[in-house]
């Protein structure tokens, strides 16, 4: 009991810090923008496999907050023109601050100087890169993926199969979705001190991130597929408030699981350092 106070006091020290109180929305400000060049992307891509924008909004339209839409059509619409890649280039070159600002965090509460900021900056693409993945898959698998894959399998080619093929997606998607965030979280946690962690260290917190975020994004998903009114104006105001509550609770919980990661390379260090003391002493 004494060891869980020790613990809880040094984790509440840490998620004090004022960097801590200030990453959570600031990261959850570049989550948001990071739907812009995601959704520009998706817009190119459809360009190159000649598929019409028309029918990719119509398609989203049947199973995404109308709310939520309306501010992305724009971007899909635009997307098979010129400014489609300078939305895509700058839009991109705005969410990498949020990693940016995640690496900072973590050199700051690991105790490491800034090392050079083109290093840094190198290193925030690639972690930009793992956060819109893992963004853009919680959004289609779990959050509107029951939506989705229902709307796919109304088609009259899986008619025979649908029900199956549902029900199996329904039952498998939350431990895939377990493995694979896990996976990523525990390798941003990783990579984003300029320091050598030991994998170790970070799993505490890249488990209690994965499972709350798995468990935010099931209320949301809920929500989304039983709660949300799409046909009224109030209705497609709450749900771009309910998207971005959602993304700043999950923000903050990334942000507790750093914290629990440097309390668990404190305490290794503190052990460490404790054994080797008595060695000397012997």
């Amino acid at each position: 009991m004494k060891l869980f106070k020790r613990y809880m006091k040094k984790l509440i020290k840490i998620t004090n810090k004022e960097e801590m109180k200030v990453l959570p929305g600031h990261l959850s400000f570049f989550l948001v923008l990071s739907l812009i060049p995601a959704v520009t992307l998706i817009g190119l891509l459809c360009n190159v496999f000649n598929l019409s924008s028309t029918d990719i909004i119509n398609f989203f339209d049947d199973v995404a907050p109308t709310g939520v839409m309306e501010v992305v059509k724009p971007f899909i619409h635009s997307s098979g023109s010129s400014i489609a890649m300078i939305y895509l280039v700058i839009g991109f070159i705005l969410v990498s601050n949020g990693a940016f600002a995640i690496i900072q965090t973590s050199n700051t509460l690991y105790g490491v100087k800034n090392s050079n900021q083109l290093k840094e900056r190198i290193k925030s693409v690639f972690l930009t890169i793992l956060l819109m993945f893992l963004f853009v898959f919680i959004l289609i698998v779990l959050a509107f993926g029951n939506k989705i894959v229902g709307f796919i399998l109304d088609l009259e080619m899986f008619s025979d199969i649908s029900s199956d093929l549902y029900h199996v997606f329904v039952y498998f998607k939350w431990p895939l979705a377990f493995f694979i965030i896990y996976l990523i979280i525990k390798l941003i946690y990783t990579l984003s001190p300029d320091r050598s962690v030991k994998s170790k260290t970070v799993t505490k917190g890249a488990i209690f991130t994965t499972i709350c975020w798995l468990g935010v994004t099931a209320v949301y998903s809920y929500y989304v597929n039983n709660v949300a009114r799409y046909d009224l104006f109030y209705g497609n105001l709450s749900n771009i408030i309910i998207l971005m509550m959602w993304i700043y609770v999950i923000s903050y919980i990334f942000v507790i699981g750093i914290a629990i990661n440097v309390n668990s390379y404190n305490a290794m260090v503190e052990n460490t350092t404790n054994e080797n003391n008595e060695n000397v002493t012997q």
